[in-house]
């Protein structure tokens, strides 16, 4: 079991993801601005953190370079999953950290396995 963190300001996918992530044994808490998140990540240590890229007070993008600013938080998996599906987003994405991009709308299965590769890392 892994801790993760969502961070998600639409509450309708924050639960599902939430609830494959549980299902699949996971240990989850759920943030709905990018500032909460990133204050959970500080806080909690969690090994997968699963990023809205657009949210209020903070972007999945600066959420993503701040974690990877912080050593602590050196094993901390960075999964970008949102609705931005330009070539450029997807290299902005990678340039700033994150380990793996999933476009909305999306498969929870295809979460669920990619979450679970990247905690096998």
């Amino acid at each position: 079991m892994a801790k993760v963190v969502v961070v998600e300001d639409d509450r309708d996918i924050a639960t599902l993801v939430a609830h494959k992530l549980r299902t699949g044994g996971h240990d989850v808490v759920v943030e709905h601005d990018g500032q909460a998140g990133l204050a959970a990540v500080r806080q909690l240590h969690p090994a997968l953190v699963v990023l809205d890229w657009m949210m209020p007070r903070m972007s999945g993008i600066e959420v993503c370079e701040a974690i990877r600013q912080d050593p602590t938080l050196a094993g901390t998996r960075v999964l970008v999953l949102t609705a931005k599906s330009q070539e450029s987003d997807l290299e902005r994405a990678f340039a700033v950290g994150a380990d793996e991009f999933l476009l909305k709308p999306f498969s929870p299965r295809e979460l669920v396995l990619r979450a679970n590769a990247l905690l096998a890392r």
